[in-house]
């Protein structure tokens, strides 16, 4: 499965493993008493700890030349074992490096390689339309009660702007018209040079043959700062257990649906942590979200239940942010056409530590309710145990 691409129900993930492991030794080089160099012990085991060490400040990476995004070994660094953190930079790196590389095999190494590539390409030919969209210009994207709330960053704040018209759904307006007119004509004279030019592009995941990704031509940066300085606050709030707090990478596209486009989207799960969706166009009817509940892999395929079932209505400019595993799909859009902009987030410090869990009743609404079902044959259990004990006592 390429990593760009939605995840359709039945997915698999990596192995449930319990414990994470302890490093075992430093890495610096250390200096003897008659000034010889001693050689850095070696780490047989490279993994990450279960929880961050919050009051540490992790090194800047970005002077780097990493094969890997340079937010993703900060955001690592927190769960470094704890002989790590006072380390040198570049022995930290080194360690950071064969976690991420275990996680990334070769081929998807290679596959990285060729995608930056291709992006250089299309970077160095594509002549922009309009300049400020490829920088963060908060006051004139976004309307002033997301930004009030932004710089006010507390829970209390977040929940004055926004509606959770079902558990785990927040909605909220987001994007000043300008800012969608000025999408939308960026997008158009990107795909008129994409015809003419010939250029064959990589659509934004598995499940669209419409749609481009933003960051391909130019925006990485632009939406690396949306994610970091106005998606990450809210999502610390209400998805930390989903990696909502370490947000490190993103996926930033546009989809487009219509009678001459793709019409409608599966039933699916995304891959992201948090998916935030902003409808950028007006002229539409039709293209209603349907939500189907929160799962893990192992459950991505269960019944839903009753109080899971919610659909939503596009509205221009306003948000929709979700948990990634949360199921849904989008009905057929029936007239005009539907363009969004997604952007979804991810963790890697999420992703290295759920391999080695076994439960998700935190967040996957099925694993909850077998561990709720356990709970109540165990309380009975007991209670028989303690009525035929009585019984006995009594005869």
């Amino acid at each position: 499965m390429s990593l760009d691409g939605a995840r359709k129900p039945g997915a698999p993930d990596g192995r449930p493993d319990q414990a994470i492991a302890h490093a075992n030794g430093g890495s610096t080089v250390q200096v003897l008493q008659n000034g010889a160099s001693a050689a850095p012990p070696t780490y047989l085991t490279h993994r990450l700890r279960l929880n961050p060490n919050s009051d540490h400040r992790p090194d800047n990476y970005e002077d780097l030349d990493l094969e890997f995004s340079p937010s993703i070994f900060s955001s690592l660094e927190r769960y470094l074992p704890p002989n790590l953190l006072q380390q040198a930079r570049d022995v930290k790196v080194d360690y950071m490096r064969e976690i991420l590389r275990r996680y990334y095999p070769e081929s998807e190494r290679v596959r990285l390689q060729k995608h930056r590539e291709y992006r250089q390409k299309i970077i160095s030919n594509y002549q922009r339309l309009h300049l400020e969209l490829y920088s963060m210009h908060p006051t004139n994207f976004f309307v002033p009660s997301f930004l009030k709330a932004i710089n006010e960053n507390t829970e209390q704040a977040f929940r004055n702007i926004m509606s959770e018209p079902s558990p785990g759904i927040f909605t909220f307006e987001m994007l000043q018209p300008r800012f969608c007119e000025m999408l939308l004509a960026e997008v158009k004279n990107f795909e008129k040079w994409v015809h003419e030019t010939k250029f064959r592009i990589m659509r934004p995941n598995t499940m669209n043959k419409y749609g481009v990704v933003l960051d391909d031509f130019g925006m990485e940066t632009m939406l690396e700062k949306l994610m970091v300085d106005f998606i990450r606050p809210i999502s610390k709030v209400f998805f930390p257990g989903v990696g909502g707090s370490n947000l490190d990478t993103h996926h930033g596209f546009v989809l487009e649906y219509g009678i001459d486009r793709d019409v409608d989207l599966g039933f699916h799960v995304d891959d992201s942590e948090v998916t935030l969706n902003v409808c950028v166009s007006r002229q539409f009817s039709g293209g209603e979200l349907f939500f189907r509940g929160v799962r893990c892999d192992k459950h991505v395929n269960t019944e839903t239940h009753s109080e899971e079932i919610f659909d939503y209505s596009h509205v221009p400019g306003r948000a929709v942010l979700h948990c990634g595993r949360h199921r849904h799909g989008a009905r057929a859009t029936t007239s005009g056409k539907r363009i969004n902009l997604v952007l979804w987030c991810r963790s890697s410090v999420f992703r290295e530590s759920r391999k080695y869990q076994k439960d998700f009743s935190s967040w996957c609404a099925e694993c909850q309710h077998e561990k709720k079902e356990r709970q109540r044959l165990s309380v009975a259990a007991i209670k028989m145990d303690l009525l035929r004990r009585e019984g006995q006592t009594a005869t």
